[in-house]
C-alpha cells in the first residue's frame, strides 16, 4: 500500500501543477539551471568537462582481486532495513545513487545515474535528469519509476536513517521522461545533496515481497553498480565480481575506479583471528588502527620478503569520535555529574600506555583534526558565544566557559581522578557505604557494559576500567554477545554503557540529527545512542543546515562540538582513524600517488585500487 502522506502530496502536486508552472519558470530565470555537480558551499572544484576524479588513475589496469578479513558475520543481503545483519560494504560497493561523491572535496557531488542536477537558488527544490544509458546489471534501464519507488520505500519501510530527510520532502514528481523533482518543506540547504546520494534499487526485484521483511539471503539485489554479488555463504564469506558490462565504466566520474575483478569478504571469530588470517595470507589487505601494533607487530615473514607492503595514507578529515557511550535514558546516567565521574575515573593515560604504548593522543573534540574543532578548555567567543547565549541557563557547565578532559598522572590508581569522581557522585546523591556506592535509600549504583564478543581491544579497556571503578565502590557487569545480538540490542537501545564510534566529515549535516537530535532520541534503530535531548544541540544542527556561508557553518559546528563535549555523553578514548592511516597489503595491490582530502575513507579502498605485478 502506498503511504497516505505520499498519496496526498501527489494529489496536491497534480492539482497545483499548472499554477506552479509560471512560478517555476521564474525561478529558473532567476538562476536555476542544470549542472554537472553541486557543492555544499560555492562551486564544484571540477569543471563540467572533467575527465576523471583527481584521486583516481584513469590508466589503471583491470584485473586481480582484493580479499578482506572481517570479524563477525552476516545473515542478510539487505543493508537498508532494520531487520537482519548485512555487510555494511554492500551500500557502497553494490549500489549506486543519482550523484557520486568526490572525497577530495568537503561535500561535493557529481552526476552518476543522473547526468544533471538543478536546484532553486534557495535550494527549496532539486531536480535530477537520469542518464539515458543508465542500466541495472540485468541490462534493464534505470527508470524514473525505480527512482521514485526507491525513495518512497526506503523512507517508509527502510531503516529509520532514511526517514528524516523524507519528512522534509513536500512532494516528489516526475517532470519529464527522465526527470524527477523533489520540493522541500523546510529551509535545509543540505537536502539537495542528501537526496542525491540515496541508494537506487530495482523495483521489480521486490515485486510481491514486503521490503521491510526481505532480510535473509533469498533475494540477491539487482543494482546498477559496477559490482554484483556472485557467491556467498552467510557468516562465512561473500564475493562481489566486477560486471564487464557495467554501464558506467566510461563515465568521467568512474574512470579509474572499480579496477579489481573481485572483492571477497571472509568472516572470522574475532579481531585477533582476523589479523592472524592476514599474516597467514588468507587476506591480502588489512587496516591497522593501533599505532603500537603498527610499530611493533609488522615484522612477520611476508613483510620481510616484500610480499606485503606497509603503506601510510595521510588525510585531512576529522578523526571522528570513539569511546564508551552512556545511555542517558537510564536513571544511572541521567545526571551530568555522574557522567563526569565516569570520565574522571577512567585512567586514560594508563590504559593508553598499556594497550598502545602511549602513542595515540586522546580524542578531545568531536571534530578533531579539522577546522571544525573547538578549542578545549577555552571560553567561547564571537559568533560561537552568540549562538550559545540563548541557551546559557540550560546547557551543561563548560559549554560556554570551556570544558577539557581530565589528565591523570599515568598511574593505575589515578588518585586525583578517583577523588574527583567521589566528590561528583556525592553531589549527585551517591556515597560509598560499606565499600559499595549507594544512594540515600541504600540502593547500589551499578550498570552493565555491553560489548561484542569479537571486540578484543574493547574487552582489554573494559577490564582495566572496571578495576578503576571498583575503587569507587562500583562493580559493573559485563555482557559479551555475538555480533547479531550486539546489533539488535543497539537498535533496541538495550544497554547502559556500550563502546561506539561516530564517523565525521568536513561537512557534517543531517546525520548529526541522527547522532544527537532530540527527535531521534527514542526512535527504534536510532544512532542517538546516548539519548541526547537538548534544544541547544538541535538549534546548532539547524544553524549548520541553514548556513549559507562557511564562516556561519564553522561557528555552528564549533558550538555543537562544545555542547557535546560538555554534555559528557561519552567516555572518550583514542581515534580509530590514526593520521596517517595504516594499511598493510599485498605488493600487487596499488593506489594512486595523489591521496584525496579524506584519505583512507569511503571511496578509497577498493574503489581506486588496482592489481599489477
Amino acid at each position: 500500500m502506498r503511504p497516505e502522506f505520499f498519496r496526498r502530496t501527489r494529489q496536491q502536486t497534480q492539482t497545483i501543477l499548472g499554477a506552479l508552472a509560471i512560478f517555476t519558470a521564474g525561478l529558473a530565470a532567476a538562476g536555476a539551471e542544470p549542472m554537472h555537480g553541486i557543492a555544499m558551499y560555492g562551486d564544484p572544484a571540477l569543471p563540467a568537462d572533467f575527465t576523471h576524479l583527481p584521486h583516481a588513475n584513469p590508466d589503471a589496469p583491470k584485473g586481480g582481486r582484493i580479499v578482506f578479513a572481517e570479524s563477525g558475520g552476516y545473515d542478510s543481503l539487505n543493508p537498508f532495513i532494520r531487520k537482519g545483519s548485512a555487510p555494511w560494504q554492500l551500500r557502497y560497493w553494490a549500489v549506486e545513487s543519482l550523484m557520486g561523491r568526490s572525497y577530495d572535496e568537503p561535500f561535493t557531488l557529481y552526476g552518476l545515474l543522473a547526468e544533471t542536477i538543478e536546484t532553486a537558488p534557495d535550494r527549496s527544490w532539486v531536480e535530477f535528469t537520469l542518464r539515458e544509458e543508465a542500466r541495472f546489471s540485468d541490462g534493464s534501464p534505470v527508470t524514473v519509476e525505480d527512482v521514485m519507488w526507491s525513495y518512497e520505500t526506503l523512507a517508509t519501510l527502510g531503516h529509520p536513517r532514511y526517514a528524516g530527510a523524507w519528512a522534509k520532502v513536500e512532494s516528489m514528481e516526475q517532470t519529464g521522461p527522465r526527470s524527477i523533482r523533489f520540493t522541500f518543506n523546510v529551509d535545509d540547504r543540505e537536502l539537495a545533496l542528501i537526496i542525491g546520494i540515496r541508494p537506487i534499487l530495482k523495483k521489480a526485484t521486490y515485486d510481491g515481497v514486503a521490503f521491510d521483511e526481505s532480510d535473509g539471503v533469498a533475494i540477491v539485489p539487482v543494482t546498477s553498480a559496477p559490482y554484483v554479488i556472485t557467491e556467498f555463504e552467510p557468516q562465512r564469506f561473500m564475493v562481489l565480481s566486477r560486471n564487464p558490462d557495467y554501464w558506467g565504466k566510461d563515465l568521467p566520474f568512474m574512470r579509474g575506479q572499480a579496477n579489481l575483478d573481485e572483492i571477497r569478504l571472509d568472516y572470522y571469530g574475532d579481531g585477533d583471528v582476523v589479523f592472524e588470517a592476514f599474516k597467514a595470507g588468507e587476506a591480502n589487505t588489512y587496516r591497522e588502527t593501533n599505532d603500537q601494533k603498527w610499530a611493533t607487530q609488522y615484522t612477520f615473514p611476508a613483510v620481510e620478503r616484500g610480499d606485503v607492503v606497509l603503506s601510510e595514507v595521510p588525510h585531512r578529515r576529522p578523526n571522528g569520535y570513539n569511546g564508551f557511550v552512556m545511555n542517558t535514558r537510564r536513571s544511572q546516567f541521567a545526571d551530568w555529574r555522574v557522567r563526569e565521574a565516569m570520565i574522571q575515573a577512567f585512567p586514560f593515560e594508563f590504559i593508553n600506555q598499556t594497550i598502545n604504548g602511549g602513542v595515540p593522543p586522546r580524542i578531545v573534540t568531536y571534530f578533531a583534526n579539522s577546522v571544525l574543532a573547538s578549542e578545549p578548555g577555552t571560553p567561547a567567543g564571537g559568533r560561537v558565544a552568540e549562538l550559545l547565549a540563548p541557551f546559557a541557563a540550560d546547557i551543561p557547565p563548560g559549554a560556554i566557559e570551556g570544558y577539557a578532559l581530565p589528565v591523570s598522572d599515568g598511574s593505575e590508581r589515578n588518585r586525583a581522578g578517583i577523588a574527583a569522581a567521589l566528590d561528583l557522585m556525592e553531589q549527585a546523591g551517591w556515597t560509598v557505604q560499606d565499600g559499595v556506592m549507594k544512594d540515600g535509600a541504600g540502593t547500589p549504583f551499578t550498570f552493565d557494559i555491553l560489548v561484542s564478543q569479537n571486540a578484543t581491544e574493547s574487552r582489554q579497556i573494559i577490564d582495566i576500567y572496571t578495576a578503576a571503578l571498583g575503587r569507587l565502590g562500583i562493580t559493573p557487569t559485563i555482557t559479551a554477545v555475538d555480533a547479531a545480538q550486539y546489533v539488535e540490542r543497539g537498535k533496541a537501545l538495550d544497554f547502559d554503557m556500550v563502546p561506539n564510534s561516530w564517523a565525521a566529515s568536513l561537512s557534517p549535516g543531517n546525520e548529526q540529527k541522527l547522532y544527537w537530535g532530540s527527535a531521534q532520541a527514542d526512535a527504534e534503530g536510532t544512532r542517538n545512542w546516548a539519548g541526547v535531548k537538548s534544544p541547544a544541540v538541535d538549534a546548532m544542527i539547524d544553524t549548520m543546515l541553514a548556513a549559507t556561508d562557511q564562516s556561519e557553518f564553522n561557528a555552528a559546528a564549533h558550538a555543537l562540538d562544545r555542547l557535546l563535549a560538555a554534555g559528557r555523553y561519552v567516555v572518550p578514548i583514542w581515534s580509530m582513524q590514526p593520521n596517517p592511516s595504516h594499511i598493510a597489503h599485498a605488493r600487487q595491490l596499488h593506489f594512486p600517488d595523489y591521496v584525496p582530502m579524506y584519505g583512507d575513507y569511503l571511496g578509497f579502498q577498493p574503489e581506486t585500487w588496482w592489481w599489477a605485478e
